[in-house]
C-alpha cells in the first residue's frame, strides 16, 4: 500500500471541515493551496480565506498562487512531492497541475453528479425544490465537474431547511466521503464511473443579482424555495415601495401560507406582529429580513420601530 502524501486545495469554510477531518484521520498533508488574500468589507482590510486561517493555526505548508501556471509555483508544488491532490471548493486547475501527482487529483463536489455541476450546487438544489442531494468525489479532468466518479453519498433535504443548514450537513457527509475515497485510493482498488450527460441534467449556475431577485408572480412554493435556497448567503432580495420611497430589501426567512384572498399580488399586509406578502396562491409571511444600511432582524423587532402604509408593495 502506497503511503499517501496529500496536497489539499480549497478556500471557504466548507473546505475547512474536510481538511480538518483529513488531518484528524492522521493523513499526511504536505501542503495546502488556497486563494490569494484580498481586501474585504467597508474598511477593505486584507482578509484571509478560511482555509488559510486553518493552515496557519495548524502549521501546514501554505501556498497562495495568483497564477496556477506560474513556473515558480509549479516548481514549489513539485518540490512538495505529493502523490495525491484533493480539491474542495477551489477553482479550475490547469492540466499541468491536476496531472502532476501519480495517484491523480480528485475533487469533492456538493451534489449528486452529473446534476448541479457548477458554482452553487447547495443553493440550486433547494431553489429547484429537490428532496435529496449529496456529495460526489471524482477525478478531475479538463472540464468543470465532469470527471470519472469515485464515490457518492446521498442525503434528504428537509422541507424547511435553508442553504446554510444543508451546507453544514453536506460538509459532514463530504468529510466522511473523502475519508472513504482516501481508503479506496490507498488500497489500490479504485473503480470509477464515467458521468453520462443528457438533456435532463440540471446546472448550478453562478449566483448573481438577477437570479437572487424574488419574482412575486411565481408560485408560493417557488418563492419559498428561493428564499430558503439563498439563506443566509447571498440572500434573496426585492424592491419595497412605501408611498414614494423605494428600498431594496433582503429576505432571509419566510413561511408559506396557502389560502385564497382578494389582494393584488405583491401587496404588503402588516399588523403589529406580522408582515405578509400577497401572492397568487396565498401569502409569504416574512420572518427575517434586512433593510438597507440596517442589520438583519426578525420581523417582530422590525415592527417595533416601523409601520408601513396600506399602499406598500413589493416587486
Amino acid at each position: 500500500m502506497e503511503k499517501l502524501r496529500i496536497i489539499f486545495m480549497g478556500t471557504p469554510e466548507f473546505a475547512v471541515g474536510i481538511l480538518d477531518t483529513i488531518i484528524k484521520n492522521n493523513y499526511d498533508v504536505v501542503g495546502v493551496i488556497t486563494a490569494a488574500d484580498k481586501p474585504a468589507g467597508r474598511g477593505q482590510k486584507i482578509k484571509y480565506s478560511a482555509v488559510k486561517e486553518y493552515a496557519l493555526a495548524n502549521n501546514l505548508t501554505l501556498l497562495q498562487p495568483t497564477n496556477l501556471k506560474d513556473e515558480s509555483f509549479l516548481a514549489e508544488l513539485k518540490a512538495l512531492n505529493a502523490n495525491l491532490q484533493i480539491v474542495v471548493a477551489f477553482r479550475m486547475l490547469p492540466k499541468v497541475v491536476w496531472e502532476m501527482p501519480s495517484l491523480g487529483t480528485f475533487n469533492l463536489h456538493a451534489s449528486l453528479l452529473p446534476n448541479y455541476r457548477g458554482a452553487a450546487p447547495i443553493n440550486w438544489a433547494i431553489i429547484n425544490g429537490e428532496t435529496k442531494t449529496g456529495v460526489t468525489t471524482f477525478f478531475i479532468d479538463d472540464k468543470i465537474d465532469t470527471g470519472a466518479m469515485i464515490l457518492n453519498s446521498e442525503i434528504a433535504i428537509e422541507p424547511e431547511e435553508n442553504a446554510g443548514q444543508l451546507h453544514d450537513r453536506l460538509m459532514l457527509l463530504g468529510s466522511e466521503t473523502v475519508i472513504e475515497t482516501l481508503k479506496v485510493i490507498e488500497s489500490g482498488n479504485v473503480t470509477t464511473t464515467i458521468q453520462k450527460d443528457d438533456a435532463e441534467i440540471k446546472t448550478a449556475y453562478k449566483l448573481n443579482k438577477e437570479n437572487c431577485k424574488i419574482d412575486w408572480t411565481k408560485s408560493g412554493e417557488e418563492i419559498n424555495n428561493l428564499i430558503r435556497g439563498l439563506s443566509p448567503y447571498p440572500a434573496s432580495w426585492c424592491f419595497l415601495k412605501d408611498k414614494e420611497e423605494e428600498l431594496s430589501i433582503k429576505i432571509y426567512e419566510a413561511k408559506l401560507i396557502e389560502e385564497s384572498h382578494s389582494y393584488e399580488v405583491g401587496s404588503l399586509i402588516s399588523s403589529k406582529k406580522e408582515i405578509k406578502i400577497a401572492i397568487k396562491d396565498g401569502f409569504i409571511q416574512l420572518l427575517g429580513l434586512q433593510l438597507p444600511g440596517k442589520k438583519r432582524m426578525q420581523v417582530a423587532e422590525l415592527l417595533n420601530g416601523i409601520t408601513f402604509s396600506d399602499s406598500t408593495k413589493v416587486y
